[in-house]
């Protein structure tokens, strides 16, 4: 054979293209910074589907457009090359019988059909499950102003006049949140269609089982009322058309989450996996979809804790803004209890506070510490030779603890040396947090 074998070989990740789309006339109404919802992207994970080194092999000029419904999720499958192998030895993989695998099998082929489905999904799909938040921006407008960016957003903005937007403020977005199970009617088959994002965007994301009942979602979308003209326009979304009462939806992302008993009565619920489509990251969704999920999670008397299941990097930094903002918010710096025992040799009295403020919050014990001692270190006064020791001993009293099987196989020297390289890396990292929270 003429050319070699590695001709024949092209990266998953670049050949695989997806896209969000939307009805025409909805398409016609985005402007400015709201056009990039509808534009093309790839994954940045395939090796779930096409294997570790990500290569598909037997095509040049391989294109695989794998389309969206915005808010049903419904897809299109088109599979293009320039050239295709054709040996019996070493046979081209099959890519439509590996999606296959992947997707609902309800997929379609047919952008005439497509096309009819999308204009139907709009002015007839709906969120499924039960609605538990929401959240109301001003709209981007066609030079891309009044959208939130920028990590950690997602408050409600002024509608000009210093007072809050309202739903029915012209141009109003509308972000919407809504919890589902999988008694919720239509919602196993909608779920079929939005896991695929969890390969594709979670690196060792994987598939759950729907055969364990007890698993919740929370999806968000976001809407555009009362628009002037097309000038105003946003994002499941729920989107009004102008001049018209007709509303959009459209699918930004989701977080599932799994209760496991906590003794003696509660149940612990575990994050297990978030994720925000690439077009509507940088925008502050994944703040208010963890804001939302936090806030839901403080409201249920049986839930005794949040917590996170392997979380990636990025996904902490966006969980440490928000639980930082939120323990600001209520006023934990403020208590007069704060500063007491900070560094102290007894842990008592400090211990049974930090209890306490835990429970009330539902924070997981390890984070906890961190945000206690990135709120401590926030106002500490580092030109305080004993205000720093006492923070010192603090933080390095609970690493102690953390890692006390490795350490306590260590030298005395060797332990000092290694708590104080992590205390002076630990102390970076919140430095690094606070400047991004508190900016």
């Amino acid at each position: 054979m003429a050319d070699s074998m590695e001709e024949w070989l092209a990266d998953s990740n670049e050949a695989l293209t997806l896209q969000l789309v939307r009805a025409p006339e909805d398409e016609a109404a985005l402007l400015g910074e709201d056009m990039q919802v509808v534009a093309p992207f790839h994954p940045t994970f395939t090796y779930p589907i096409f294997g570790e080194h990500e290569k598909i092999f037997g095509y040049k000029g391989l294109d695989i457009q794998l389309h969206f419904a915005s808010g049903s999720l419904k897809q299109y499958l088109s599979i293009n090359y320039d050239k295709m192998l054709e040996s019996e030895a070493t046979p081209a993989d099959d890519i439509e019988g590996t999606l296959y695998n992947f997707i609902p099998p309800d997929y379609t082929k047919s952008e005439l059909a497509f096309a009819k489905l999308v204009e139907e999904d709009a002015t007839g799909f709906r969120p499924l499950g039960e609605k538990i938040g929401s959240s109301v921006r001003a709209a981007a407008t066609a030079k891309g102003k009044g959208k939130a960016k920028g990590k950690g957003k997602g408050k409600d903005e002024s509608n000009g006049n210093g007072e809050a937007l309202s739903e029915d403020d012209e141009g109003a977005v509308v972000y919407e949140m809504y919890k589902a199970t999988w008694s919720t009617p239509g919602f196993k088959e909608y779920h079929r269609r939005m896991q695929l994002y969890i390969l594709l965007f979670i690196e060792g994301g994987s598939y759950v089982h729907e055969d364990e009942d007890a698993w919740e979602f929370i999806t968000l979308s976001v809407s555009i009322q009362n628009i002037p003209d097309p000038s105003d326009s946003s994002r499941f979304e729920k989107r009004k058309r102008p001049g018209s009462d007709v509303a959009t939806y459209h699918f930004v992302g989701y977080v599932s989450v799994y209760p496991f008993w906590c003794y003696p009565d509660q149940v612990r619920l575990r994050l297990s996996q978030f994720v925000i489509l690439p077009p509507y990251q940088q925008q502050g969704h994944g703040s208010l979809l963890y804001s939302t999920l936090f806030a839901h999670v403080i409201g249920r008397p049986e839930v005794a804790e949040l917590t996170v299941e392997d979380p990636a990097e990025a996904f902490e930094d966006l969980r440490d803004r928000n639980d930082l903002r939120y323990l600001v918010a209520q006023g934990v710096p403020e208590d007069p209890s704060f500063l007491d025992g900070v560094g102290a040799g007894t842990r008592g009295p400090r211990a049974k506070w930090e209890a306490a403020v835990r429970k009330k919050y539902k924070i997981a014990g390890r984070q906890f510490d961190r945000l206690l001692e990135m709120l401590l270190l926030r106002q500490l006064d580092r030109k305080d030779p004993e205000k720093v020791r006492d923070y010192r001993l603090q933080v390095k009293a609970r690493l102690y603890r953390f890692n006390y099987e490795m350490l306590s196989q260590m030298t005395l020297e060797e332990r000092k040396e290694a708590l104080a390289k992590t205390y002076d890396s630990v102390v970076e990292d919140y430095d690094r947090i606070l400047k991004m929270t508190f900016h």
